[in-house]
């Protein structure tokens, strides 16, 4: 991982158009090639960013870049859109790389990593012929809770959370970019599980084509019987 703090500018080209003016910030360059713009404040969330696959070059400002002050400039491309992200640098603070390895993954909590190993030993809860490939199906930033197959046979990863929310969908988005670039998988789509997905989530998975499932954990633990509710 790289980690550069800057005095930067940033613009971003695509399917819309953003600004950031001359400021101090944090640039992070991850080993899966994404390039995240971060400032002092926000919490975890980045000010503008570039998601794999995509490429980064540093080139020599232009005439009217190096008169303002540019003394380098990030490009970075989107390997499948339009999408570009120009970094243009004022002045460097601090330029470090650091060799994180292999990440283990998040260890789930109680409920979380249960929803795991039920909906694994009733996968049919996701549709009549379905059937389990592996849990923790493992990709280059981290595992897959399921990997299944839906009853035509194509393989479908799904992200189980406890409270699904935009965060889950874009970790979920990221396993799927990945594992569609491996052909003895792909096409790959996801299913977004948990006990409870919020508005947001919802519309941003169904957008990006990822089918949200509500599950009852009780009824997966076999203590509820939904199909004898009355209501």
């Amino acid at each position: 991982m790289r980690l550069v703090i800057a005095r930067c500018s940033v613009d971003y080209e695509g399917r819309l158009t953003a600004h950031l003016p001359l400021a101090t910030r944090l640039l992070v360059v991850k080993a899966d090639g994404s390039v995240l713009v971060h400032s002092d404040g926000g919490s975890y969330k980045p000010l503008n960013w570039m998601s794999p696959p995509c490429a980064m070059a540093q080139v020599e400002p232009d005439e009217v870049e190096a008169a303002d002050g540019v003394t380098g400039v990030w490009v970075v491309q989107h390997a499948k859109t339009e999408d570009r992200l120009r970094i243009r640098l004022h002045e460097v603070l601090l330029d470090s790389t650091h060799e994180l390895g292999v990440d283990p993954g998040l260890v789930k909590d109680g409920v979380e990593a249960h929803l795991q190993r039920l909906l694994a030993e009733h996968i049919q809860t996701l549709g009549d012929g379905w059937s389990l490939v592996r849990r923790e199906h493992m990709t280059a930033i981290g595992p897959v809770d399921i990997l299944a197959r839906d009853p035509v046979r194509r393989h479908v990863a799904v992200e189980i959370k406890r409270r699904g929310e935009i965060d889950g969908v874009e970790q979920l988005t990221r396993y799927l970019e990945l594992m569609n670039r491996d052909p003895h998988l792909a096409p790959v789509t996801g299913i977004f599980a948990a006990q409870e997905i919020k508005p947001q989530a919802r519309v941003l998975a169904e957008d990006r084509g990822i089918r949200c499932v509500v599950l009852d954990y009780d009824a997966l633990r076999g203590i509820d019987d939904v199909g004898s509710r009355l209501f």
